[in-house]
């Protein structure tokens, strides 16, 4: 029933001036009148309501309520009609309700504002009025508007279940979260059965970073709105945040049984089936969404990291193109100048500006391909991170290198280029990438006899730990590993040293304790003195990161270990790499854990030494 319809029901009708038994059927046509209306039978109560215009055709009362009767029979335009004729007769704030609704209804959203002011005016006080005010600019497009008018209501009704959740709702849109919450937490004490307002609170909490209760939330919301295909949907992609992900399947099916084309519902399930190993599903998801949501870019993007994974590199570098198109997703690559070159036309004579656009661990994987470039006869002026200036600025076919946060003025250049996008345009396939042992220029000798001195006599062979990566990567809840894990690869035949840059909170107390392991940080200042460091060690095992990449790069014998849906770089079963020789990959298996990976690489280990065997010989030689 709408708020007119209330205002109805709770108004007694006035008795008019006529004979008694003429009033008393007036009143009880009235009363029937909005009975009918109260149980949704519309003919009955406008027939009711005719019969009351045959005793006194200009009653202010009855023309109002005939004009609930066609707002509620969606019969805009004849409800205004009605309305306006009540009020010219007695211009009531309940009458000027009941006409605003019925202006917004037929999308005459200003005259409609207006008669809102206008009943407002008359009785400012009135919860209601406000609320309604606030629907209308809603439906206009005005929404800081029609925030301060839910909070209005709010402040005057604390008891406003409605006008809590609508300020809430708006609130969580503007991003200003605990406020929200706030206002969710009033209108779900109000009214704790309410679907909606769980819904929303789950995404504000999620918002929050306070996921198990968010999940809570949306749990309910569910239970009491089971069709609901978004509700069901947003319990699946919480779901997955958390790692259950058949559960969070049988949500995205579910959701998508209701809303066959929603698209967040088919991105998420492509993404469970992408994280459960299910590649050929997942792929097929992320076309239907592209197809669905017209060449969806974050969903050609993902499909294809899926073909990348695959070995299809022909379909992946291609789809990956998509990712300039992506909202949200990283993009180090600066506003440049002049046109961006993807591969056609000559350059030789040219001096092309190449730019790093991805992680440190992308532009170490990628530069490979500078020398090619340089091959086609270009001057390469090449950008890269701070950290990785002192390892690149000395590279072969880079006539100059800048740090990109230097502020440095650019050199003129005709053409310029993201490093992401050599591999397209050298039309890389699985057979054809250039994977050379080391393609990175040799530490000085100075640092790496420093190195040396600090490391004092190889008495034992030496191996490299890395075991966390950057926390705001996207997966490095599945890349990254407490220290503790590493601790059961520690034998005394072995001299350890981490090249952990960041230590965590939680890892540092536990590292600073161990005396068989040599803690490097304070001195990794950049990636040139983590490779002179790694140059004088014989092997790295590492978790996937930047280190990964740079040892992998120098050519050093690199252990890396995987999580089961690993990036796309390291393809699927297989434990050597074609992007580096010396490389040999431990992957999870279907239980999704480490230790058993650990176990694993701890035995590899200790049968090398176990041997008296030269540890570089062993590993370098080794076919993975």
């Amino acid at each position: 029933m709408t708020h007119s319809e209330r205002q109805i029901v709770q108004r007694k009708s006035k008795p008019l001036d006529k004979d008694h038994r003429a009033a008393k059927r007036f009143e009880e046509l009235h009363a029937a009148a909005i009975e009918d209306l109260r149980s949704g039978q519309l003919l009955k109560a406008q027939s009711r309501v005719k019969e009351a215009f045959q005793l006194d055709a200009e009653s202010a009362e009855s023309l109002h309520l005939m004009a609930v009767v066609d707002a509620a029979a969606g019969r805009a335009e004849r409800a205004i009609d009605w309305a306006s004729r009540a009020i010219r007769i007695d211009p009531q704030p309940a009458y000027l309700a009941t006409l605003g609704n019925a202006l917004a209804s037929a999308g005459r959203l200003d005259e409609a504002l207006r008669v809102f002011d206008k009943a407002i005016q008359l009785k400012p006080n009135d919860a209601e009025q406000w609320l309604q005010m606030g629907d209308a600019l809603i439906q206009a497009r005005r929404s800081s508007e029609a925030l301060l008018c839910f909070r209005r209501a709010f402040e005057l009704d604390s008891r406003h279940a409605d006008a809590a959740y609508k300020a809430g709702h708006l609130l969580h849109g503007l991003g200003q979260l605990a406020e929200a919450l706030a206002y969710l937490n009033h209108s779900i004490n109000l009214r704790s059965d309410n679907a909606q307002s769980l819904h929303t609170r789950a995404l504000v909490l999620n918002g929050l970073e306070r996921i198990e209760e968010a999940t809570a939330d949306c749990r309910r919301a569910v239970n009491l709105d089971p069709k609901n295909a978004d509700t069901l949907g947003n319990l699946g992609a919480l779901l997955r945040a958390q790692g259950q992900l058949e559960e969070a399947l049988s949500f995205f099916d579910r959701s998508l049984k209701i809303k066959p084309n929603g698209g967040k519902a088919i991105v998420g399930r492509a993404s469970v089936l992408s994280e459960l190993g299910r590649v050929e599903e997942a792929m097929s998801a992320y076309k239907r969404s592209a197809a669905i949501l017209s060449e969806h870019s974050r969903s050609v993007w993902n499909l294809a990291l899926l073909q990348m994974l695959t070995g299809d590199f022909r379909r992946g570098l291609k789809g990956m193109q998509a990712r300039w198109d992506v909202p949200g997703l990283p993009n180090g690559y600066p506003p440049l100048p002049g046109p961006k070159w993807l591969g056609e036309g000559e350059i030789a004579g040219k001096t092309i500006l190449v730019c790093a656009d991805e992680g440190l661990g992308d532009a170490i994987q990628l530069v490979r391909y500078i020398p090619l470039l340089a091959g086609r006869g270009a001057r390469v002026v090449l950008v890269v991170q701070d950290a990785l200036w002192p390892l690149f600025s000395k590279m072969e076919g880079i006539s100059e290198c800048l740090p990109g946060s230097s502020g440095a003025r650019l050199p003129p250049f005709d053409l310029h280029c993201p490093l992401s996008d050599l591999p397209f345009i050298f039309g890389t396939r699985l057979e054809t990438i250039p994977a050379a042992v080391s393609y990175l220029p040799l530490p000085s000798q100075e640092r790496v006899q420093a190195w040396e001195r600090r490391l004092g006599p190889r008495a034992r062979p030496r191996v490299g730990l890395v075991w966390s990566g950057n926390p705001k990567h996207s997966n490095d809840h599945n890349r990254s590993i407490p220290f503790r894990m590493l601790t059961g690869l520690l034998d005394d035949k072995v001299s350890f040293v981490s090249l952990q840059k960041d230590v965590r909170p939680n890892d540092r107390a536990e590292l600073l304790a161990r005396t068989d392991i040599f803690d490097a940080a304070q001195r990794l200042t950049d990636f040139g003195e983590t490779a002179a460091l790694i140059s004088c060690l014989d092997l790295v095992i590492t978790v996937d990161t930047s280190v990964a990449h740079l040892s992998a790069a120098l050519g050093k014998p690199t252990w890396i270990l995987l999580p089961f849906m690993p990036d796309y770089r390291w393809l699927l079963h297989r434990e050597d790499s074609p992007w580096y020789p010396t490389v040999r990959l431990f992957r999870q298996d279907e239980r999704r854990e480490y230790g058993s990976v650990i176990d694993r690489m701890r035995r590899d280990l200790q049968s090398l030494i176990g041997n008296e065997l030269d540890l570089a010989q062993q590993t370098s030689s080794a076919r993975f």
